[in-house]
């Protein structure tokens, strides 16, 4: 295999890896909040703004593998 294949399976794990927790961790965050909105529906707003502050922060680490993934894709690492 190439230098240029190794490259792009590299780049392939690292985004494809990258991709499986944040995933899994944005489901978890959704769910917990809309079953943590059923019961309690008083506390809506403070339950959606700790959700959007989860999500935006679990998609931080999808972003970050994605640089990653492009770095190594494109030979700057």
């Amino acid at each position: 295999m190439t230098d240029q294949g190794l490259r792009l399976l590299a780049m392939a794990l690292a985004i494809g890896v990258g991709t499986i927790g944040p995933g899994a961790g944005i489901g978890v965050i959704f769910g917990s909040a809309l079953e943590a909105m059923g019961r309690n529906p008083e506390a809506e707003g403070l339950v959606r703004t700790y959700m959007f502050l989860g999500f935006a922060l679990t998609e931080a680490l999808f972003i970050f593998a994605l640089v990653f993934g492009l770095l190594i894709g494109f030979n700057i690492l």
